[in-house]
């Protein structure tokens, strides 16, 4: 009557979805919140939000960097995606693109391959869409042309010099001065 069942097989454990470590989390993406105001370079390897303000150079080259409806830049933004929402006086270099929201507002130079201005959005500046490949738009002439930087390149003599050809256009011929 009340015997207990022999050997009842054990309930397994229901499967517990994986906890992340909070470390990675926080690894996920940095935020600057509404309350923090930051004056110089800011640049990490991980995405970044930014609701507060900063003044200076913010540089996450290989990662998205979003100015959020809070956030205010003068700075010069360097990102693999950039997305604007808040306010930024400076240029934006998006290494794949860059997208002003509706409620963006950017006064500077955008260049990246893709660049979408969504509806509502201000904008007041120019945009470059025709990016050089293989170059970073941080690199200065010097490191394009392999030089370190502050390295001067060695003067020449007049006699190594090209010779300098007075070009003159007129509608129809082109005559070279010589």
């Amino acid at each position: 009557m009340w015997k207990k069942d022999e050997q009842s097989e054990p309930v397994p454990d229901k499967p517990r979805p994986a906890v992340r470590n909070p470390v990675e989390r926080i690894k996920e993406r940095a935020l600057i919140g509404a309350s923090i105001s930051i004056n110089g370079g800011l640049s990490g390897e991980e995405d970044l939000v930014v609701q507060g303000q900063v003044s200076g150079t913010i540089s996450f080259s290989d990662h998205s960097v979003t100015i959020g409806k809070q956030g205010r830049a003068q700075a010069d933004v360097y990102g693999k995606v950039i997305s604007v929402e808040g306010e930024v006086q400076g240029n934006l270099f998006g290494e794949d693109r860059i997208v002003i929201r509706e409620s963006g507002n950017v006064f500077g130079d955008l260049h990246a391959p893709q660049v979408i201005l969504e509806e509502g959005c201000k904008f007041k500046g120019s945009i470059d869409m025709d990016a050089p490949s293989g170059s970073s738009p941080r690199q200065t002439k010097s490191e394009i042309k392999g030089e370190t930087p502050g390295q001067a390149e060695p003067k020449k003599d007049a006699a190594e010099e090209a010779p300098k050809v007075d070009v003159g256009l007129k509608m129809g011929s082109v005559s070279s001065g010589t």
